[in-house]
């Protein structure tokens, strides 16, 4: 074939001017959301804000501990937020499909070195085997032969692909073989690889049902609160309340959204990461460990991800009357003999059962091409060939039948999705080339067939099929032949039908999701396609996994709701996942979705404690302002929720067990919380009632016995003969004590039921096996005895001494309080009053 003309580039004149009017290969820069953006909102939300202004009311009036317990805890979670984002941020702008190697381009007649970012529109770039492909636009002159270009990063087509003069080149591709030169007519971001780049850059991350409810929750809890506050305060305004008492019950009000849940789920999230990380598995999304466990269908890409990408040899069959230990001893010759090694000849010279080393007397080689599929070398005068058996079947000399039975034993192997390939030998003297030099096959004799097959990854059949017992369907997406793919998936232990890429797209768009929901093996697919495929999953409300390698399965990554990657991919497929296998392995999954159901469990378990908190508090707020007694907290008081709240949600989502919750936690959560916080609430607004109204009248009533003035003012520190405010503030005290007292036990008692030592405690929960939450309980109990007997803790939580009027009110009560909770709990007598108890059959 004789070489076209090298057609004449840009001068440096004109590739300045275009340069300056923003037509060069400028790489694509930032993402969506901004650092201002992020800082908006994670740091400066509404909620976040009125912590704030809060905060620095209380600041600003002394009460230094009443502020840091009002608004640490928020800060820590908007630190935490912005973190989170930022790094995110920061990964998507990493991304870069393209290399910065330079490129050699034509200016005024001459070649010359530049950086990929200087290449404008209308250059004409030189291109040579192995160079990276920068730019979008066609091929304008070769060599004389014609170009083969690597577009398995684009596609996953792992064969080369031809391009004749006037063919696209895609950027991101890859030159495999020839010469030639491309004229560039789509750059920067108007090209394929920056396309791709900025969907990658694109931020899509979703929230995990976890997320949503928690996120449903403190709204909701959000709305009640403004209401609430909204005629709380009003009230106290009216009353004439003092600065301080207004800004302390804007701080308990504000407390009671429970934003620790925001800080619980990022803890457990990233010690779930960790966890897994020990498997072999890189978390690069906060909660796609709990998103993975949600899933209901995972897409798969085959080669590189089913597949470990390398051939394995299956058998040799020899043809006719042939040899097979001639045939494999020759197999092996020829593949450790050849110049230009491709994955086929490596494969089969790394496999130890083939005999036959390599030899020096290689006088002619053609190595492989696509648009050759053979490649041959003369061994010792003798032409040997390896090529598809279509292609050499015209040239062989062997009688009809063999070649016949050749043919037809060659397409039952490719039905069964292996590779099959037709060992030949040449006269001797003959040569592999024409007398114009281009490849050409002499007359061949068969000698076996020699069947290849795709190498399964470790694991993966045991894996899939694991899946599948949990519900779990699996569609194997692919840019190669249907019968191959849907071959390969049977090896691999799936079922299901096959549909073509062009046959998809002639669907209409029900038809389409209906297609996508039918089928199981998908082949001939383009990266496109891959993202609808996904699209349509998510339309039918599945939870989708994509397990990709390459860049053309970036964009379905992203799209699915949780997206993994090979750590032997590519980068920008790497960085785009949301888990990366570092091992390459399936068997990373199922621990990770273990993992993600123990997480969905241990924030399970600390909604119940931090809800039964919030209602509880809201309805007690609720009863004792009717009642016109006062306020029932302090932010100090409320600070006692770490320990009876905090630390065991903390330690319950660390010790979760991995259980499919069958039950929607919305409900599970109403069934438990509202019989808890109605029950709490209703015992701890009596207890303050009562503590509140005999402090009154034993401060206020001259007429009462001594004994009373002595026993309050032994154990109170309280002094009869003092002004009423001061009387209402010492009864409020006091009536304080109690119910904070009560309702710490009362929380405290809680961790008993979610996960009981013994029979007495399971109304909710059967017997649990694991003992640590017991020990938590008894210290937690210990601890909260400490706090009140030491005097400095006392005074800091603002809490009276445990005097024997509130034991003898708080004591009783908490047991009454546990058994009628157990009651309500084992019976569901709430949901019976209601009318929400399902009828029985």
């Amino acid at each position: 074939m004789t070489a076209t003309i090298a057609p004449e580039g840009l001068s440096e004149a004109e590739a300045a001017q275009r340069a300056r009017g923003g037509r060069a290969n400028v790489p694509v820069r930032g993402s969506s959301r901004t650092t201002l953006r992020i800082l908006r909102t994670t740091v400066f939300s509404f909620y976040n804000n009125v912590l704030f202004v809060i905060g620095i009311a209380l600041l600003g009036l002394g009460r230094y501990s009443d502020a840091l317990v009002s608004v640490g805890l928020g800060i820590i979670n908007a630190a935490l937020a912005a973190f989170q984002e930022l790094r995110a941020r920061r990964a998507l702008d990493r991304l870069q499909l393209l290399a910065r190697e330079p490129v050699t381009v034509v200016r005024d007649g001459a070649s010359r070195t530049i950086a990929p970012a200087d290449v404008v529109e209308g250059d004409l770039l030189a291109l040579r085997t192995g160079d990276q492909i920068v730019v979008d636009g066609p091929v304008v002159g070769t060599d004389g032969a014609v170009l083969e270009v690597d577009e398995s990063l684009l596609t996953g087509e792992a064969d080369p692909v031809p391009k004749a003069v006037g063919e696209e080149l895609l950027s991101g591709s890859s030159m495999a073989s020839g010469e030639g030169w491309q004229r560039a007519e789509a750059v920067g971001v108007a090209s394929h690889a920056g396309r791709l780049t900025v969907a990658a850059r694109a931020d899509t991350t979703d929230q995990t049902p976890l997320q949503w409810r928690i996120d449903l929750v403190v709204r909701l809890v959000i709305l009640l609160v403004l209401l609430m506050s909204g005629a709380i305060l009003a009230q106290a305004l009216l009353d004439g309340s003092t600065v301080l008492r207004f800004v302390q019950t804007s701080a308990v009000l504000s407390g009671l959204v429970p934003y620790g849940l925001f800080f619980l789920i990022a803890v457990a999230y990233a010690v779930g990461a960790a966890r897994i990380a020990g498997r072999g598995a890189l978390v690069q999304q906060t909660n796609a460990v709990e998103a993975l466990s949600r899933v209901d269908v995972i897409c798969t890409d085959k080669t590189g991800t089913l597949t470990s990408g390398r051939l394995s040899l299956v058998r040799v069959a020899p043809a006719g009357t042939a040899s097979e230990e001639r045939a494999r001893t020759l197999l092996g010759t020829f593949a450790r003999s050849v110049r230009a090694p491709n994955a086929t000849t490596a494969a089969l010279a790394a496999d130890a059962t083939l005999p036959g080393g390599s030899t020096d007397r290689v006088t002619e080689e053609v190595e492989f091409r696509s648009s050759l599929r053979w490649s041959g070398v003369v061994l010792e005068d003798r032409p040997v060939v390896l090529g598809a058996p279509a292609t050499l079947a015209p040239h062989l000399t062997d009688p009809h039948e063999v070649v016949d039975g050749l043919l037809r034993e060659a397409r039952a192997h490719a039905e069964q999705g292996l590779r099959v390939l037709l060992l030949a030998c040449g006269p001797e003297g003959a040569g592999l080339h024409a007398g114009d030099g281009r490849a050409a096959l002499p007359a061949l004799s068969a000698q076996a067939l020699v069947v290849l097959g795709d190498e399964l990854r470790e694991g993966v059949t045991e894996v899939l099929a694991g899946l599948a017992a949990e519900g779990v369907a699996t569609k194997v997406i692919s840019g190669d032949d249907p019968v191959t793919v849907a071959a390969l998936a049977r090896r691999a232990g799936l079922a299901g039908e096959a549909i073509g890429g062009p046959e998809l797209a002639a669907l209409t768009p029900e038809r389409f999701d209906e297609a996508v929901d039918t089928f199981a093996v998908f082949g001939r697919i383009a990266p496109e396609q891959k993202e609808q495929i996904v699209d349509a999953l998510r339309r039918r409300g599945r939870q989708v996994a994509m397990l990709g390698d390459g860049v053309n399965d970036a964009r379905a990554l992203k799209r699915a709701q949780v997206g993994v990657a090979m750590r032997s991919g590519s980068a920008v497929t790497r960085d785009v996942a949301d888990i990366v296998l570092l091992d390459d392995s399936f068997t990373t999954l199922p621990p990770a979705r273990t993992e993600g159901r123990r997480i969905v469990a241990g924030v399970g378990s600390s909604m119940y404690l931090f809800l039964c908190r919030v209602v509880t508090q809201m309805l007690v707020i609720l009863i004792v302002t009717l009642l016109g007694l006062g306020f029932p907290y302090t932010p100090t008081q409320v600070g006692l929720t770490l320990f009876t709240v905090g630390l065991p949600t903390f330690f319950l989502t660390m010790w979760a067990r991995p259980v499919v919750v069958a039950e929607d936690l919305l409900v599970s959560l109403a069934r438990f919380v509202l019989p808890v916080g109605i029950l709490t609430a209703g015992f701890g607004a009596a207890i303050y009632a009562c503590l509140y109204e005999l402090v009154r009248r034993g401060l206020s009533q001259p007429d009462l016995p001594a004994a009373t003035y002595s026993l309050f003012e032994q154990y109170t520190g309280l002094r009869y003969g003092v002004d009423a405010d001061f009387v209402t503030a010492s009864a409020t005290l006091g009536a304080q004590s109690g119910l904070s007292m009560f309702v710490s036990v009362a929380s405290i008692a809680l961790i008993l039921f979610l996960e009981p030592p013994a029979r007495i405690f399971t109304a909710w929960a059967p017997v649990s096996p694991d003992r640590r939450p017991a020990w938590l309980a008894l210290g937690l109990f210990v601890a909260l005895v400490v706090v009140l007997i030491v005097p400095t803790t006392r005074n800091y939580f603002g809490l009276t001494a445990p005097d024997p009027p509130v034991v003898y009110a708080v004591v009783p009560t908490v047991v009454v309080w546990f058994v009628v909770l157990s009651l309500v709990l084992r019976h569901r007598i709430l949901e019976r009053v209601l009318g929400l108890s399902p009828p029985r059959r």
